[in-house]
């Protein structure tokens, strides 16, 4: 067979490829959806009725006065507040109005959607640089915001359980999740301080990065990336600056929003009617640190149902009797507060990004410079 021949045969083979890769991942997403879909109804269908009947859940809420539904609505306002904050401290020259509408807006994303958290990430790309960050900007700013937060989550269930001790509720059980807690906190860390320490070392990790990429570049019949060790060294550099500059208003904006967030949960128990004496503020503390753990796995989009169960079952678990359906109403209070309000709202300010050109800024020319304001007047 001739060269002329043999290009066509070539050619069907390269779109075909691809074609075979996208219908793959087409298939994992709904199948994951399909998944995500049981999962949640389940939950809710069948294993909440089992600690609290609908019916009584219903009646908790009926019990809601004004007064006690607008604090939980303002408690909310300030949760919301908080993640803007503490993305803020994360981004230099994010302004608040474009925190909240990115903020949202990704979060709606992450949390309605199969695989939402990868999408929300590149969504966070196309918003930011439309407003004239650089790409360095975002990835310091996606980078950052996702190590704090791993950390603070990891920390949570550890202070909670030194609540716990301090009320005198002690137990091997807690000394032995202290323990994995803490060894696990220090492992996050070592490895982190390892990467910021040593040039090689993150050079090492941006090339395995790079190779992995090029993996999956081949199946596109692309060209491989050699330039990750480069952009990992960059990104050590940039982000050594960053957290030298705000590490203190990272941290406490960071922290801020977690326990707003469990504030949250505090104040729809205490107005669903489950007193201190019933249900501890240290025992709320700690079924919600640990119960905010379950959020990275991805079983389901934003957790729903996973997490619901989690917090339903640790304070159930901790309530009297009578009590149950109290605290069933009030976790689905909090997660309709903190959830399910994040939907539309998301939705709404995606349309103000798109309607709202005066925000829009053109690309930097230098897209790959280490560059920490945006630009921005």
């Amino acid at each position: 067979m001739s060269d002329d021949d043999a290009a066509p045969h070539g050619a069907s083979t390269d779109t075909a490829a691809p074609t075979s890769v996208a219908h793959d991942g087409q298939a994992r997403r709904i199948i994951s959806a399909v998944i995500s879909v049981a999962v949640v109804g389940g939950i809710f269908a069948f294993a909440i009725p089992k600690v609290a009947d609908y019916a009584e859940v219903w009646k908790a809420f009926e019990s809601l006065t004004s007064l006690e539904l607008l604090s939980l609505i303002a408690a909310m306002i300030f949760n919301l507040f908080t993640y803007w904050w503490a993305n803020m401290a994360a981004l230099p020259g994010l302004k608040l109005t474009r925190a909240a509408v990115l903020t949202q807006t990704t979060t709606s994303v992450a949390n309605t959607l199969p695989g939402g958290g990868a999408i929300a990430v590149g969504l966070t790309y196309t918003i930011l640089k439309s407003w004239g960050f650089t790409g360095t900007n975002v990835a310091l700013y996606v980078g950052v915001t996702g190590i704090w937060n791993i950390f603070i989550k990891l920390a949570l269930p550890v202070l909670s359980i030194v609540f716990l001790v301090i009320e005198g509720q002690s137990g091997s059980a807690y000394a032995v999740a202290a323990v994995v807690g803490v060894a696990v906190l220090a492992i996050a860390v070592s490895l982190l301080a390892a990467l910021f320490a040593s040039e090689r070392f993150a050079r090492r990790i941006g090339d395995g990065i790079g190779r992995v990429i090029s993996f999956f570049l081949r199946l596109f019949r692309k060209p491989p990336r050699t330039d990750t060790g480069d952009r990992a060294v960059r990104f050590r550099t940039d982000t050594i600056g960053l957290v030298e500059r705000r590490w203190l208003r990272l941290t406490l904006t960071t922290i801020l929003s977690q326990v707003a967030l469990a504030f949250v949960l505090v104040l729809s128990l205490r107005n669903m009617g489950v007193s201190e004496q019933e249900v501890s503020t240290a025992q709320i503390f700690a079924v919600y640190s640990f119960s905010r753990l379950l959020s990275a796995v991805p079983v389901t989009p934003g957790g729903v149902g996973v997490i619901d169960l989690g917090y339903i079952g640790g304070l159930a678990a901790m309530a009297p009797s009578d009590e149950k359906a109290a605290v069933v109403g009030a976790v689905l209070m909090f997660r309709v507060l903190t959830y399910g309000i994040q939907i539309p709202l998301g939705a709404f300010t995606y349309l103000i990004w798109k309607w709202n050109k005066a925000w829009r800024r053109e690309q930097p020319l230098d897209d790959q410079a280490s560059v920490v304001e945006p630009a921005t007047p």
